[in-house]
C-alpha cells in the first residue's frame, strides 16, 4: 500500500514559480505528477523512476523540473515560468512512468495551483 500526500500549491502571477512536494509512504518504482485543468481530462506532467530517469509532457518541458529525495521519500515538482494555462489541480501518483492515467496505481489527494495573468 502506498500513500501520497501533496503540499505546496497556491496562487501565483504569470511568470512566477511554485514548488510542489509529495511525501510517500510505501515503495513504488515510479512517482509522477499529473494535473487536471478546468474542463479537461487529467494528464501526465512529469515522472521520475527510482534511478532518476525522468519524463516530461511537451507542454512543460524546459519550465518544470521533477526531482526526488529518496532518503526522505519525497517527490518534488519545481514549476517556473508559470502560465495561466498551468492552472490546475496537481496530483502526485505512483505506478509506472508512462504518464498515462490508466497506469497509475495510487493517487494523492491533489493540490490546487492557480496562475493569474
Amino acid at each position: 500500500q502506498v500513500q501520497l500526500v501533496e503540499s505546496g500549491g497556491g496562487s501565483v502571477q504569470a511568470g512566477g514559480s511554485l514548488k510542489l512536494s509529495c511525501t510517500r509512504s510505501g515503495y513504488t518504482y515510479c512517482m509522477a505528477w499529473f494535473r487536471q485543468r478546468p474542463g479537461k481530462e487529467r494528464e501526465g506532467v512529469a515522472s521520475m523512476d527510482q534511478y532518476g530517469r525522468t519524463s516530461y509532457a511537451d507542454s512543460v518541458k524546459g519550465r518544470f523540473t521533477v526531482s526526488r529525495d529518496n532518503a526522505k521519500n519525497i517527490l518534488y515538482l519545481d514549476m517556473n515560468s508559470l502560465k495561466p494555462d498551468d492552472t490546475a489541480a496537481y496530483y502526485c501518483a505512483a505506478g509506472d512512468c508512462s504518464l498515462r492515467v490508466d497506469r497509475v496505481s495510487y493517487w494523492g489527494q491533489g493540490t490546487q495551483v492557480t496562475v493569474s495573468s
